[in-house]
């Protein structure tokens, strides 16, 4: 994603890039917040759960963190970074199960700019499960693009290739008892108005009204594990 309240745009159709989605971009350089040290540690002690995402994950994070603290008691040590795929976001996975151990819950709230390569997004979850392990519950949030300033082809394209990487995350549920999955794209299909109502250009939240929607589907799943 472009910014905090962007994803990569394809220029035109012929930008369009081998999945129809356009390519991805440097998004190291992009808006990101990561939680201390201290932070982090807290959290792992005190039953907590570590987040990993991208730019939505950027603008929600603090609201979800007020909410699921509110709701279950329970704290937020994020790791999120705009425009980033899945695939770096495990490595920060992988980084922090090392440096600091784990809580017993992971969130993970990626997988939006794997439309640009879609392929790639399973071997992603098979690594995230490896890492943390069949005594931890995994959630994952699923995603929904079709970016409304880009032409019908590639919104058309996005909306594939995000049923595409819901399917795998699907697929992947079947392996692991341990995954769970936040079904942000079933919810935001089971009304037509719901799509310009949650979402402001067809990617990231409107705020509250689409932030809080899917910050509710994130903490009930959330809760649901702590309970477990």
């Amino acid at each position: 994603m472009a910014a905090v309240g962007g994803v990569v745009a394809a220029e035109s159709s012929s930008a369009a890039g081998l999945y129809g989605s356009g390519m991805l971009t440097d998004w190291t350089t992009l808006a990101r917040a990561i939680s201390s040290a201290a932070t982090i540690a807290y959290v792992r002690d005190n039953d907590g759960v570590y987040m990993f995402g991208d730019s939505i994950a950027v603008q929600d994070g603090k609201a979800l963190a007020i909410r699921l603290k509110e709701r279950t008691g329970a704290s937020l040590a994020v790791h999120n970074w705009s425009g980033r795929p899945t695939a770096p976001a495990v490595d920060a996975l992988e980084n922090w199960a090392l440096k600091y151990r784990m809580p017993r819950r992971i969130l993970m709230a990626t997988g939006t700019n794997d439309v640009f390569n879609p392929p790639v997004f399973a071997a992603q979850v098979d690594r995230t499960m490896k890492i943390v392990g069949p005594t931890r519950t995994v959630i994952w949030v699923n995603t929904q693009i079709a970016r409304t300033g880009q032409p019908a082809s590639v919104q058309l394209a996005d909306q594939r290739n995000s049923a595409w990487v819901n399917s795998q995350l699907s697929d992947a549920q079947k392996k692991y008892p341990n995954l769970r999955i936040v079904r942000w794209a079933e919810y935001l299909a089971a009304k037509p108005t719901l799509l310009t109502q949650c979402l402001r250009e067809g990617v990231h939240t409107t705020v509250p009204f689409g932030q809080d929607a899917r910050n509710e589907l994130i903490v009930q799943a959330l809760a649901a594990a702590q309970a477990a």
